[in-house]
């Protein structure tokens, strides 16, 4: 049973759904490749409802190689035709092709420069969390100067997928953004997990 006063977004009657709330949403990650994971899937979420994406997440980390990007950039035709016949992830090339397109300029920054692309991230919120004040979820905004600027800077260096309206959804989900209503008891739990 969720806590009292939790976010209403996360169905109570569905369990998996409200566990992502309860321990996932909004936890800051600092690790580069699990920042990578998450923007590829909020980017397979385009179009459709983060629901789908949570309930075939274990299929995409099976069918992508735990989310490598070394592995996914170097993804043959073969491999790509393999992933548009499985039924546990989205099967949209442009969305596959898009994955192994980011997969190789995720790579480029790591090699370059401070080599982080968390650091790169979350330089957009200058290290720390925006924290929302919302009585309500349905109050919150769907994107955000910030949100913009990733999104921009991201598109500059070639990724897809990555508009405003994705990114925001994802600064929520890795903790840059901390949307959780302000009566939901992981809106102060979340705060203190930030460096």
């Amino acid at each position: 049973m969720p806590p009292p006063n939790s976010c209403a977004w996360a169905p109570i009657d569905d369990e998996l759904y409200r566990h992502y709330h309860d321990t996932e949403w909004g936890v800051p990650i600092y690790d580069d490749q699990l920042l990578f994971e998450k923007l590829i899937l909020d980017g397979f979420q385009a179009g459709l409802s983060w629901r789908t994406i949570l309930y075939k997440r274990e299929g995409f980390r099976k069918a992508f190689n735990n989310f490598d990007p070394a592995k996914i950039a170097r993804y043959s035709d073969k491999k790509i035709q393999r992933l548009l016949e499985d039924k546990n992830i989205i099967r949209s090339k442009t969305k596959i092709n898009a994955t192994i397109g980011n997969a190789k300029i995720w790579l480029d920054i790591m090699k370059e420069g401070e080599g982080s692309f968390s650091n790169f991230l979350w330089d957009f919120v200058d290290g720390k969390p925006i924290v929302g004040e919302w009585h309500d979820y349905k109050d919150s905004p769907t994107q955000s100067p910030e949100s913009e600027a990733m999104s921009k800077a991201l598109k500059k260096l070639g990724f897809k997928f990555c508009g405003p309206v994705i990114v925001y959804a994802f600064m929520q989900a890795v903790g840059m953004i901390n949307d959780h209503e302000i009566s939901c008891p992981r809106h102060k739990q979340v705060q203190k997990l930030s460096r």
